[in-house]
């Protein structure tokens, strides 16, 4: 079982940056693909990024292409999203996920919130 810890959300100022980063354990990470997620509340799930296997490709949804940048380090089981350029409706809750197959695991959660 793989448990997936997001980390590094807060406050941040419009235009500025800021990057979370997801920590697996009990599995290894270069097993799956990885990918960020984000939800505000109310609203349903949104995809934001997607990293494959040993970073082969990665996929950005259009509201992020450009200004957020996912990366791995399967050595240190972290996935790592970094957000350039924020915008207001950046805010959210954003969790990552692993999936090997049959198998898909997600994080908690971490807020990020833009705002002035």
């Amino acid at each position: 079982q793989v448990q997936l810890v997001e980390s590094g959300g807060g406050l941040v100022q419009p235009g500025g940056s800021l990057s979370v980063s997801c920590t697996a354990s009990g599995g290894t990470l270069s097993d799956y693909t990885m990918s960020w997620h984000r939800q505000v509340p109310g609203k349903k799930r949104e995809f934001v990024a997607l990293i494959t296997r040993v970073g082969a490709s990665t996929n950005y949804a259009d509201s992020v292409k450009g200004r957020f940048t996912i990366s791995r380090d399967d050595a240190k089981n972290t996935m790592t999203l970094q957000m350039n350029s924020l915008k207001l409706e950046d805010t959210a809750v954003y969790y990552c996920k692993a999936v090997a197959g049959w198998r898909s695991y997600w994080g908690k959660g971490t807020l990020v919130t833009v705002s002035s």
